[in-house]
C-alpha cells in the first residue's frame, strides 16, 4: 500500500479541501444570518456633510461586484498617490444591487483634488445621516452585520430609500491580515427619536 501521494493526488486533495473550507463558512454565514448570535451591536448615528470625491461608478451585477470593486480600487489607487487622499476609500450600493442582483455601485476616495481621469469622475456625495456601525474582521459574513444593523434601524430610526454606504477605515490595501479589518456600514435614516442620535446597544 502506498504512503505517499502524486504531485497531482496532492494537488487535486488541496483543491477539494479548499472547496470544503469555503462551503463550510459559507455555512457558517448562513447560519449566523439566520439566527444571529445574541451580541451587542453598536450604532451611532451620524450626519455625514457633502463631500466632493474622486470616484467610478457603474452598473454591476452582485456576483461580480467584488472583481469589479478591485478594479475600480486600483484604478483610483494608480492616479492618486497615498499622500494626496484625505481619508480611507468608501463604497455607495444603491438597494437594486442587493434586492434584484444588479445594481449601481460608486467607489471612491477622498482626495485633495479631484479630478477625471479615465473611468473616474469628480463625485459630488450629498449630505446624509446615516445609522453607522463597525463590521469587524473578513467580509465574508459582512452580510451577518447588515441583518443586525437593519434589525436595529427597524426599531430605531425610520430608513429612508438611498444607497447604503461603507467606509473602509481598515482594509486589504492597509493590511494583509483580515481580522484587523475594519469597515463601517451606514444606513440611511430619519431618526424617530433623539435618543436614536446616541450610541446604542442591542
Amino acid at each position: 500500500m502506498r504512503s505517499t501521494l502524486t504531485i497531482g493526488e496532492f494537488a487535486t486533495l488541496t483543491r477539494l479541501s479548499v472547496r470544503t473550507l469555503r462551503r463550510y463558512h459559507a455555512v457558517v454565514s448562513l447560519r449566523r444570518l439566520l439566527r444571529p448570535e445574541p451580541v451587542g451591536l453598536q450604532v451611532d448615528v451620524r450626519t455625514l456633510p457633502q463631500r466632493t470625491v474622486a470616484g467610478i461608478t457603474g452598473h454591476v451585477r452582485l456576483i461580480d461586484s467584488m472583481a469589479w470593486y478591485d478594479s475600480a480600487m486600483a484604478e483610483l489607487d494608480s492616479v492618486f498617490a497615498p499622500d494626496e487622499c484625505t481619508g480611507p476609500p468608501g463604497g455607495q450600493y444603491s438597494n437594486e444591487l442587493f434586492v434584484q442582483g444588479a445594481g449601481t455601485l460608486t467607489v471612491f476616495r477622498p482626495v485633495r483634488n479631484p479630478q477625471a481621469s479615465g473611468r473616474i469622475e469628480v463625485v459630488e456625495l450629498p449630505e446624509v445621516e446615516l445609522a453607522v456601525t463597525v463590521h469587524p474582521g473578513p467580509h465574508d459574513d459582512i452580510d451577518v452585520t447588515f441583518g443586525k444593523l437593519g434589525a436595529w434601524v427597524v426599531d430605531h430610526a425610520l430608513a429612508v430609500a438611498g444607497p447604503i454606504y461603507e467606509t473602509y477605515v481598515v482594509g486589504p490595501r492597509d493590511t494583509p491580515e483580515p481580522n484587523l479589518w475594519r469597515t463601517e456600514i451606514g444606513w440611511p435614516v430619519f431618526p424617530l427619536a433623539p435618543a436614536a442620535n446616541a450610541t446604542a446597544d442591542q
